[in-house]
């Protein structure tokens, strides 16, 4: 426990993947499956008491690492309609924490450290809810229209006032936050900026293939906290 706070980390699975089929057991080119990555970040993080794979389908015992339960969930959460805080929902039902975590294995190259900072700033009081994040500094058009700056007056890139977008590594928040406001991200939020190759998600197909060139070409052979 960290400042007396029971801390539980939950990793959703579902097989029946429409994108990419059969997405989160998937191998990477030396048959490393998808969820291996991220159950090892979590096991290696200090903050962590607990970490369940939640999964309605027993073929995933095949992939959960020692030390990782399995809870089965509903097969209700398995369909396109059901999003995150659906599945935590019925999760904390069953689950009693202080803390939790939502980590996905779509985030594979999330590393320990990163979600033992947000656990940490979250334990702490300071803030209410983390997640990890990738810092953008590019000039952004949405709907036609420049969002992030001036057209006619633009500025260097590196004196754009930064965009965060979310990475699917770990989203932490308290029980007491999720209960008030049934989201995983409160109001006051700490944001730890991650890497472009720590932010990487996995949607599509071609997501798969680039986070393969990556682990089998930097991952697997540089860094040791992915071992």
């Amino acid at each position: 426990m960290i400042y007396d706070k029971k801390v539980v980390a939950i990793l959703p699975i579902k097989l029946n993947n429409q994108r990419i089929p059969g997405k989160n057991i998937k191998c990477f080119s030396d048959g490393t499956p998808l969820m291996r990555l991220i159950q090892k970040a979590c096991l290696k993080a200090k903050t962590i008491d607990e970490i369940y794979v939640y999964c309605s389908d027993e073929k995933v015992k095949d992939y959960i690492e020692s030390g990782i339960t399995l809870l089965k969930r509903p097969e209700f959460l398995d369909t396109d309609h059901a999003n995150s805080n659906d599945i935590i929902r019925e999760f904390i039902k069953i689950i009693d924490a202080d803390i939790y975590i939502e980590t996905h294995a779509t985030g594979p190259f999330t590393k320990s450290e990163s979600i033992d900072a947000c656990v940490k700033a979250v334990a702490s009081g300071e803030y209410d809810s983390g997640f990890l994040a990738r810092r953008i500094q590019e000039f952004i058009w949405q709907d036609g229209a420049a969002m992030n700056f001036d057209i006619q007056n633009f500025p260097r890139t590196q004196d754009l006032k930064p965009i965060y977008s979310e990475a699917p590594g770990a989203y932490v928040f308290t029980k007491a936050v999720f209960e008030k406001y049934d989201r995983r991200v409160g109001d006051h939020p700490y944001i730890h900026e991650v890497s472009e190759i720590e932010s990487r998600d996995i949607d599509y197909p071609e997501d798969f293939r680039i986070a393969d060139a990556i682990y089998m070409n930097i991952i697997r052979n540089v860094d040791d906290s992915f071992e």
